[in-house]
């Protein structure tokens, strides 16, 4: 409900206590209603928006992938294109549940995402006929791109960069990765692999030793050292 005062038409003021009349020109005063304070919008409406949107598109994101995969068992030919317009399927809706509906931080999405989009490209290689590219040159560029958004988001927050420290280390995880796989010999062209590696491991290193001794304050926090 709102607050009921009084308002004087004659000097164009509002009165808050209970007198009968003005106290400037002593003129009968009006009781007019306050207007309710603005309220912050409904948050849960727009929730259960998204939430709605997202189910709606696994619906028909199903639905077009049943008929897909019909229409390729049909006319397959060797190469199951169907896979690929799944991966898509599936990529979009991470993009719609990580990206959008999930309140997880940026950070996590950007990482997350940039994995699940190395995951389709290796899956397209794969329906394909595989020819190495996905590992060869897209894992390890994946892995060097998220050093570059790292290094461009500490720049941006510079004020929060020691939070980045983890996200470094977890680049040199991921660089490890791709040599792994040279050892094991999925790849077959670890040049950029080792360039990736390179490139994670000089990063970290420069922020620590640059940060001094906030690079490792956070580290000790993080890990309890």
């Amino acid at each position: 409900m709102g607050c009921v005062m009084s308002k004087c038409r004659n000097c164009k003021i509002e009165v808050l206590d209970h007198t009968a009349v003005c106290p400037l020109c002593r003129c009968v005063l009006e009781q007019s209603e306050k207007e309710p304070l603005e309220r912050y919008p409904n948050v849960r409406i727009r929730e259960k928006k998204i939430a709605l949107i997202v189910r709606i598109y696994m619906f028909v994101a199903i639905a077009i992938e049943i008929l897909l995969i019909f229409i390729n068992r049909k006319q397959a030919n060797g190469v199951w294109w169907s896979l690929i317009v799944a991966g898509v399927f599936v990529y979009i809706y991470l993009i719609l549940r990580i990206g959008i509906q999930d309140d997880r931080g940026y950070r996590s999405k950007m990482i997350l995402l940039t994995v699940f989009a190395m995951a389709l490209l290796y899956l397209i290689d794969r329906v394909a006929g595989y020819q190495g590219w996905s590992l060869n040159y897209v894992l390890p560029s994946g892995v060097i791109l998220l050093n570059l958004a790292i290094m461009v988001l500490m720049i941006v927050n510079w004020r929060n960069w020691p939070s980045y420290l983890l996200f470094q280390l977890f680049c040199i995880l991921c660089s490890l990765f791709p040599i792994f796989l040279w050892k094991r010999g999925y790849i077959t062209k670890p040049f950029l692999s080792e360039i990736a590696l390179a490139i994670s491991l000089m990063f970290f290193l420069g922020t620590v030793i640059i940060g001094g001794r906030k690079a490792k304050e956070e580290l000790e926090r993080r890990f309890h050292v």
